[in-house]
């Protein structure tokens, strides 16, 4: 693997963290917002026999739980990111001083 190889490895996993961060942020932000904790009521009698599915109340905390999840796994990814661009430039410092 090349030195500008492993810098492109380092800049793409920021890109990908950075954006699953932002997805999982958005998504947070969506659910806990007040016009979303809209409470989902039961239909009633009348409007089950017009139609035969009901609706499906979600757990938000289960969401909520799987988004900081997403968060957490997005920042590990952009800490070794890092750590791949970090090394990169440490080994090219290396090369440069070996070759001079």
């Amino acid at each position: 693997m090349d030195i500008q190889s492993a810098f492109n490895s380092g800049v793409e996993g920021l890109k990908n963290a950075q954006l699953q961060a932002s997805e999982a942020a958005q998504a947070i932000a969506d659910q806990t917002s007040p016009r979303q904790q809209e409470i989902q009521v039961q239909p009633t009698q009348e409007t089950q026999t017009q139609s035969d599915e009901q609706p499906q109340v979600s757990d938000g905390n289960t969401n909520i739980t799987q988004e900081l999840v997403e968060l957490r796994v997005a920042e590990n990814q952009a800490k070794a990111s890092a750590n791949v661009v970090k090394t990169a430039d440490e080994v090219a410092g290396t090369l440069i001083d070996v070759r001079v």
